[in-house]
């Protein structure tokens, strides 16, 4: 008979004694985790985000540039994080609401189902339960579980059409789904689920500050890009003019790029661009799609590594 081992639950406070200075800095280090659970890619823009007098945990954005905020507690929910969460998301105007909690109420999953049914798809709440799990021998694992998503969440991470948009917006969405799955489904590029209706989509780079993007651009021109954007103007111009530096090397294992630095704008750009617009022939987009696939892997695959050492 094979023996197994046993796996036991492990107290959240064994390894986060303290909310704010242990889990809070853990889940900002760590925000793929959690984007991994909600089937997003997520950014980190600020930790404590001033809303009044009040702060706000974690302030991220994800792929499709939606407001995403961030509250945590460590115990069971209470009514307190119930009014902090709806406060945070008026004070950002947040997109997307998580609410990360050791055990949630069966009250406050009732709260959030009721204002999932009441925000439309505008405003999502989700409930996400944190678990910390050992198997005898081993280190202990986090696990974060599901417990309030969206009413159409399972609908939409599948691909189908919920609600209305317009019909130039469908095909947006309908182009960037099939895109994001290629990239999540056969080589683990993104964590997306979800493509929203709009003509652009941003992917992690695993470096804060810098976003790979796949987007249609003006002219009839679809775009593959390396986007720099932190609130920091001059040091996104640095970072721009370091990789520019480079160029010759870049350009030798990619292809001629262009070379935006915006100095009218805070951001830069580092771009391929080819013919291409949504309106174009199904057989066309399906060109465009690969072909953005194919540079999205180029560009992480050459620029990855120099971008970690820039944003260390």
């Amino acid at each position: 008979m094979v023996e197994l081992a046993r796996i036991d639950k492990v107290d959240l406070r064994e390894v986060w004694a303290n909310e704010a200075a242990d889990f809070t800095p853990w889940l900002q280090k760590n925000i793929d985790q959690l984007g991994d659970a909600l089937g997003m890619d997520l950014e980190i823009e600020e930790r404590e985000a001033a809303v009044g007098t009040f702060s706000l945990d974690l302030l991220a954005r994800d792929g499709g540039g939606r407001q995403v905020i961030i509250e945590n507690q460590l115990g069971t929910t209470d009514h307190s994080h119930l009014g902090q969460i709806l406060t945070y998301a008026a004070g950002h105007n947040a997109s997307v609401v998580v609410w990360v909690a050791g055990e949630f109420r069966d009250e406050h999953r009732a709260a959030l189902d009721f204002l999932n049914s009441r925000t439309g798809e505008d405003t999502e709440f989700f409930g996400v339960g944190v678990e910390l799990w050992k198997i005898e021998g081993s280190r202990v694992a986090v696990n974060f579980d599901l417990v309030v998503t969206p009413n159409e969440w399972s609908r939409r991470t599948d691909g189908k059409r919920v609600g209305g948009t317009s019909e130039r917006g469908e095909k947006y969405r309908l182009f960037f789904q099939a895109l994001m799955d290629t990239l999540r489904e056969e080589y683990e590029f993104t964590r997306a689920r979800k493509a929203q209706p709009q003509n652009w989509y941003s992917f992690s780079s695993g470096t804060r500050w810098f976003t790979y993007g796949a987007n249609f651009a003006a002219n009839g021109r679809a775009r593959v890009e390396l986007y720099i954007d932190s609130t920091d103007r001059e040091w996104n111009k640095a970072a721009f003019d370091e990789l520019e530096q480079q160029k010759a090397v870049l350009e030798s294992e990619l292809e001629p790029l262009e070379w935006e630095r915006l100095d009218n704008r805070r951001a830069s750009r580092i771009s391929i661009l080819r013919p291409g617009s949504i309106d174009d022939h199904q057989e066309t987009l399906e060109e465009v799609s690969h072909w953005m696939i194919d540079r999205l892997l180029a560009f992480k695959r050459v620029l990855g590594p120099k971008l970690a050492k820039l944003g260390n």
